[in-house]
């Protein structure tokens, strides 16, 4: 399993990925799910993927591929006049891969099932971000879902739903992000640091800034124990449960 996020917040968009992949307990490595594409001042392209590691590096290794000559059957990612004709063609693709594995067509295999986050901004167009799923559909972001999650969602969704702003600062996101990944990371072995991430800023139209958070990150790690804490005097502050006061509230049943 993996964690991967998209923010799309009003100054830009910000994506930060897990790099664990396991197959068991004893079988666990890291990978890179972020996967960037760019034509400095034309186009910054950004992949983030989850689900079967040999589907979604047969999808990125096939968009390579096509990306090294025009094929009128196969268009480059380079040759995409819009986001949304990017996101389409991404999710061609992965269809085809999973069809290429599944016994029977274009029935997807969920041995071989992935989903991926298609991130960035073609000029003229605005910068945008796109959830591809398993068939090749896909949605788009906006302001009643201004991000998208993939992966192992569940833990790391209410801290994003709670506390998001699309006004937020870039430094903000980062630190609602590594919340985010944390808390996911207490609850589920199969996601682990090192956390990719990538700040792009609006009309950059090149790769934004990317770094890699280590585990033992001093920055990280006081995240980690400051949002421990918080929460554990968070609930200290909460108003006492009084059993008495239940019962005695409760109607007698004939």
């Amino acid at each position: 399993m993996t964690y991967c996020v998209g923010l799309k917040l009003d100054k830009g968009l910000v994506l930060m990925s897990d790099t664990r992949t396991n197959a068991g307990i004893d079988n666990i490595s890291s990978f890179r799910k972020m996967h960037g594409f760019e034509v400095p001042g034309e186009r910054s392209i950004t992949i983030l993927s989850a689900g079967n590691l040999g589907t979604t590096q047969a999808v990125i290794s096939l968009l390579k591929e096509r990306s090294k000559a025009v094929e009128e059957r196969n268009p480059s990612i380079y040759e995409q006049p819009s986001m949304f004709q990017v996101a389409r063609m991404v999710g061609e693709t992965l269809r085809e891969v999973i069809s290429g594995h599944a016994e029977t067509g274009q029935q997807a295999d969920s041995a071989f099932q992935a989903t991926l986050i298609v991130a960035g901004q073609i000029a003229p167009g605005p910068p945008t971000l796109f959830l591809v799923y398993p068939e090749g559909n896909f949605i788009e972001a906006g302001v009643d879902t201004p991000f998208f999650q993939i992966g192992e969602t569940k833990y790391g969704r209410p801290i994003l739903v709670r506390a998001f702003d699309p006004a937020m600062s870039f430094e903000d996101a980062i630190k609602l992000l590594l919340v985010s990944f944390d808390s996911t990371v207490k609850a589920n072995l199969s996601v682990g640091p090192p956390f990719d991430f990538e700040i792009y800023p609006n009309d950059q139209l090149k790769r934004g800034t990317v770094g890699r958070i280590e585990p033992h990150d001093p920055y990280y790690q006081s995240i980690s124990r400051g949002w421990g804490a918080a929460l554990k005097q968070a609930f200290d502050h909460l108003p006492d449960f009084h059993l008495a006061e239940a019962q005695s509230g409760q109607k007698e049943t004939p």
